[in-house]
């Protein structure tokens, strides 16, 4: 029995390639945020964060891709340590909307140009052109597995 009867070709799969490039620039992004103290998911709340102030617990975590017991957890870390601000009461609901501080807007502005000069590296090598090919395309795939799961 060959290597391709038992599965999917490594070296052809392009989902193999695309989690194969996402776990690059995984590590590449966690390796400028390192010195600044944050990991890609600090990084990720934060922005999320300054981008839509007051989300929830759940939309935070759904946006940086993890469970709302780990969201529930880093929030606890942020709020403690200055970077986001959360009432104690619900104002409606069980929602405790989260906010950034002055000092959460200045970290973000450091991870921000850190995590810039990574996706700049990851492009570097790619014309303006094949560049919006690649978003086309991803974002194509996205919604077909959106649409059809």
């Amino acid at each position: 029995m060959s290597q391709h009867d038992i599965g999917i070709d490594l070296d052809t799969s392009l989902g193999y390639l695309l989690k194969e490039a996402s776990s690059a620039l995984r590590a590449a992004m966690e390796e400028v945020l390192r010195p600044l103290g944050m990991t890609v998911t600090h990084y990720s709340c934060l922005e999320l964060l300054a981008q839509r102030p007051g989300m929830s617990n759940s939309e935070l975590a759904r946006g940086a891709f993890v469970t709302r017991q780990s969201m529930n957890v880093l929030l606890q870390t942020l709020e403690r340590d200055g970077y986001v601000v959360r009432p104690e009461q619900a104002p409606v609901g069980k929602v405790l909307p989260t906010r950034l501080t002055p000092r959460g807007r200045r970290s973000l502005a450091k991870a921000t140009i850190a995590v810039r000069s990574v996706e700049v590296r990851m492009l570097g090598g790619m014309t303006e052109a094949e560049r919006s090919d690649a978003f086309r395309a991803l974002r194509s795939m996205i919604q077909s597995l959106r649409d059809d799961g």
